[in-house]
């Protein structure tokens, strides 16, 4: 019997285009899963900016793994309500981004520490040293920020939070 567990068990597989490291069901992008009947099924994606430009392959690569486990009719919708944020990657994702070298987000979207101006701490991915510089808001993607350890000297990308 055809469950939503064992959709999001094939959708588990898909690696995020821009980080593959880590699956888009890790990364939260999925919000819906509904399974209609044997050969129909229902998805809500979010994206994780606005303007991602992963969307449009993540779309691609749910409907190819879909079809290739014997789904013919594929409805995705993109949804922007809740917006997703950095709260929907999950712990062994975020284990797994700081393992491929990108200091994963270390606050919930609650972290407000922006409006008091002070400078967010973040550990470097390759020798855990929070003696780190913010280099550039915008890294490697639009959902990354380019950071500098001081220690060991080497440039990573940091997971905004949001």
């Amino acid at each position: 019997m055809l469950t939503k567990e064992k959709i999001v068990s094939l959708l588990s597989e898909i690696p995020d285009p821009e980080i593959p490291v880590i699956s888009i069901i890790e990364l939260g992008v999925i919000r819906q899963v509904e399974v209609l009947n044997e050969t129909s099924i229902s998805l809500k994606i979010t994206p994780t900016y606005s303007g991602c430009p992963a969307m449009k392959q993540i779309e691609d690569d749910v409907r190819k793994k879909l079809s290739e486990n014997g789904f013919t009719n594929i409805e995705i919708k993109t949804i922007f309500s809740p917006p997703w944020t950095t709260d929907w990657i999950t712990s062994e994702a975020k284990e797994k981004l700081r393992k491929y070298g990108i200091a994963p987000p270390e606050h919930t979207t609650e972290d407000k520490s922006w409006l008091t101006g002070k400078e967010k701490v973040i550990a470097c991915p390759q020798c855990k040293s929070i003696h780190t510089k913010l280099i550039s808001q915008f890294g490697s993607t639009a959902c990354k920020s380019l950071y500098q350890c001081q220690d060991c000297l080497e440039p990573f990308d940091y997971f905004k939070c949001i």
